[in-house]
Parts: C-alpha cells; structure tokens; sequence
C-alpha cells in the first residue's frame, strides 16, 4: 500500500516538474516560448544620473571623460528634457549616462485668472518687454464693473481702465508678444505671440493668454539648447574627434 503511494507521489511530482520546464515552439519561422525566461550574463549598464541644468551635464561630460563610451549621443526630447547615451552596445541596447529636466514654473494657458493672480503670473513667469509692461498697465488699471460694458468684435477688445481719478476706453492690446521662462535657464528664452482676452465674472474682471504661434516656439527653444552645448562642447576631445552626436 504505502508502495503505491510512493509512487503515486513520485509521479505527481514528476508532472509538476516537467510542467515547469519551458516549452520552446517555432511556429510560422518565429520561435515562442511560454515561460518568461531571465537571462544571466548580461552586460551591467550605469544608472542614470537627474539633474535639472544643462551646465550639469556640461560639467559631466568634461569631468567624466571616463564614463563615457566611445560612441555618444545627445539627445534634445523636448524643450525642458535632454538625454546623454551610448551608441548601440553589442546587443543592441543603450546606455542612459545622465538625463536634464529644466525646473519651470508653469503659465497655464487659456486658463482665466482674477486681476490679482494674473498680475503675479505675469511678473513671475515672463520676461520683461514692451508688451508684457502694456500688458501690466491695461490689467493692473482696468475698473471693476466696466468689463461687463466692453465691446469684443471676436478680434480686439475695449474696456475702461483708470488713470488717477479719470477713467478711459483703452484698445486692448492683440496680440502680443511675450517672453514666458518655459525652458533651460541657461539659453535665450523664445519669444512668442499671444491673444490676450478679458471677460467679466460678477463685476470682476477675469484674464487669460492663448498660444497663437502653433507650438513654433518649441523648435526655437530646442534649437537654442543644440547650439549650447555645440558651443560648450566644442573643445572637448568626444566632440573633436566626432564621437558626440547632439540631435534635436
């Protein structure tokens, strides 16, 4: 008796066994297993580092020639995301060394804010010109109560603001060209125009800024970064002998 159930286990756990071990099928010429299969052996890849600056990276690069492989890339994701990595390695991989995301303090566009809020926004998130200090001047001055009364074609606007104890209609300004801190600190910010609207809210004016350049300034930005770190790099012995290649 306690024979057969010996073997009975022996059995069961051969089964078990055997249905643990991976069954590999070519089907179609593509080889498919069904077990996920961890693979030991593999070349070790660094961790990438975060920083928030492009002269960090600059520093890294001229710093840690060391570090680096004998093919590298540059890569310019996005106005505010830059990437440093190999070359393809023997397998096909990369190797991610060092990764920048710029710290912007984000307008939010073709939201309405209250008088005060967009007075702050503008003066913390813009640049000075000539537009934004007309811009200033028209919401800063504009008289509670008499945006209800202005008259919008779609395309300009008037509205009532004060000058002392005098009151006058002004045009408000459309569109406008602004300079919002929306990328590095360490390159020129692009310009771009904006369509400025007022609307009243209860008696209270309310403001806002669209776009209206289509995303161009993105393209503006990006290209500024590439031009950066040309220059910086310029002089380093990866970007003499054209190992470094910035794309954007």
């Amino acid at each position: 008796m306690f024979e057969g159930l010996r073997d009975a286990f022996e059995y069961v756990t051969g089964l078990k066994e055997e249905s643990m071990k991976p069954i590999v099928e070519t089907i179609n010429g593509k080889i498919y297993c069904n077990k996920n299969l961890v693979r030991y052996g593999k070349e070790d890849l660094a961790s990438s580092l975060d920083v928030n600056t492009l002269s960090a990276m600059v520093d890294y690069i001229k710093g840690m020639p060391e570090e680096l492989r004998e093919k590298m890339v540059l890569h310019i994701i996005s106005p505010t995301h830059v990437k440093l990595f190999s070359g393809l390695l023997d397998e096909k991989r990369r190797e991610y060394l060092i990764e920048s995301v710029a710290i912007v303090n984000e307008f939010q566009f073709d939201k309405y804010y209250d008088q005060e809020r967009f007075l702050i926004e503008l003066q913390a998130n813009f640049a000075t010109n000539e537009d934004l200090e007309t811009l200033l001047q028209v919401s800063g001055n504009i008289q509670a109560g008499t945006t209800a009364s202005y008259s919008d074609d779609g395309i300009s606007q008037k509205t009532t603001i004060k000058s002392g104890v005098q009151r006058a209609d002004v045009i408000v300004p459309n569109p406008v060209k602004l300079i919002p801190y929306r990328t590095f600190q360490e390159v020129e910010q692009p310009s771009s125009l904006y369509v400025f609207r007022i609307r009243d809210d209860g008696g209270e004016p309310m403001f806002k800024l669209v776009e209206a350049d289509n995303g161009l300034w993105k393209n503006a930005a990006m290209k500024k970064v590439k031009e950066y770190f040309e220059f910086e790099l310029a002089e380093t012995p990866i970007m003499k002998d054209g190992n470094l290649t910035i794309i954007a």
